[in-house]
């Protein structure tokens, strides 16, 4: 009677031990949530948390040859954010915070993201003609090959016109070259779209753009008319404000902008022809890549020193917004061509990331 009992208390402890362990064991590491939090600047407000490169464990001692060398490139200004927040910040060459400057083709993917939310407000499709929106006889094609190009071939820049004859948007600027989607040509073409928005919402470009993107950030600046082009000025702090909101998926706040998915589609291969570019935006680490003023396809990444996953706004004399997802990154360049005139990458780009390599390790 006793052995048996001895072996039922034994068994009795052992499936105890056993139960009370699977009750309190926690989870695993790599299933316990991590939350990672994104710093907004106060609206209309100057103030801008910032955070060290010290506390990023940077090598901290890379970043005065950084600054050294952005003096020397005729740089203005330049900004870096790590999870919203400030981690350097310097004006250059006589430019301060207050000052304003061209964002140039960088301020392309203003169009994109304003584009984005007309869609999400069911005003436009980016899939149907350009002409449903603002008539026909807006190119000097036939009407036939006109009404082959969306709103999605403004964005992706395969309208299939002629790129040779400058930025003129006028009717007899726009000649046919090629069928819609079959010609990748960087044009500034993709303006129309700020008037088939203007058409489908009733309103001017500049009074949506206000209320749907520029004031929801705390933005300032404006578009002012430079020739044929319609250019966006404005503070760094500005052309920060909106790589903000980009990179954090097209929310502000708790707010969504712009959708998620919409900007994932911006930010993605936009056709077959160029893998570095979606809508407006460029993409690094693909395979090949083509540039303005050429048809000729070039191999390797877009700029082999950045990271893979970064996408970008490039204008016109080396205006940059460089997002990397991977590294909660990012960049704004702005100022004077750092070396020869140039309408969007230029050597400056590979040249700046290996810099930047250096102090973010």
């Amino acid at each position: 009677m006793n052995r048996f009992f001895s072996i039922f208390l034994v068994t009795f402890i052992i499936l105890f031990v056993n139960c009370s362990s699977e009750a309190v064991d926690p989870l695993p590491l790599e299933e316990t949530p991590i939350a990672t939090s994104i710093y907004f600047p106060p609206l209309n407000s100057d103030t801008w948390e910032t955070t060290s490169a010290s506390d990023l464990n940077w090598n901290e001692s890379e970043l005065q040859p950084l600054l050294d060398y952005l003096e020397e490139k005729n740089t203005k200004s330049f900004i870096i954010l790590h999870k919203g927040k400030i981690v350097v910040e310097s004006y250059l060459n006589g430019h301060t915070e207050t000052s304003p400057w061209y964002w140039a083709s960088a301020g392309k993917t203003l169009t994109t993201a304003v584009s984005g939310i007309a869609q999400d407000e069911n005003l436009i499709n980016l899939n149907n003609k350009v002409s449903d929106y603002i008539g026909t006889g807006w190119t000097s094609a036939t009407l036939e090959k006109e009404n082959l190009i969306t709103c999605k071939n403004l964005l992706s820049m395969t309208s299939g016109l002629d790129d040779t004859s400058g930025d003129g948007i006028a009717p007899s600027d726009l000649q046919y070259v090629a069928d819609a989607g079959t010609r990748w040509a960087y044009h500034g073409v993709f303006l129309k779209m700020q008037d088939v928005i203007a058409s489908a919402s009733n309103q001017t470009w500049d009074d949506y753009f206000n209320a749907k993107l520029k004031t929801k950030i705390g933005m300032t600046g404006a578009w002012i008319q430079t020739g044929n082009l319609n250019v966006y000025w404005s503070t760094t702090r500005s052309m920060a404000r909106f790589g903000l909101l980009i990179s954090a998926n097209g929310t502000w706040e708790d707010t969504q902008i712009v959708s998620e998915s919409f900007l994932n589609e911006a930010t993605t291969t936009s056709q077959t022809i160029n893998e570095a570019y979606g809508y407006l935006w460029w993409l690094n680490g693909k395979s090949t890549y083509h540039l303005p003023q050429t048809q000729f396809e070039f191999s390797g990444e877009l700029i082999p020193n950045a990271p893979q996953d970064m996408y970008c706004g490039l204008g016109k004399n080396d205006q940059k917004i460089y997002v990397v997802p991977s590294r909660d990154l990012v960049i704004i360049r702005m100022g004077e061509s750092a070396e020869d005139s140039n309408f969007a990458l230029s050597n400056f780009d590979n040249e700046l990331w290996g810099k930047l390599n250096l102090l973010i390790n």
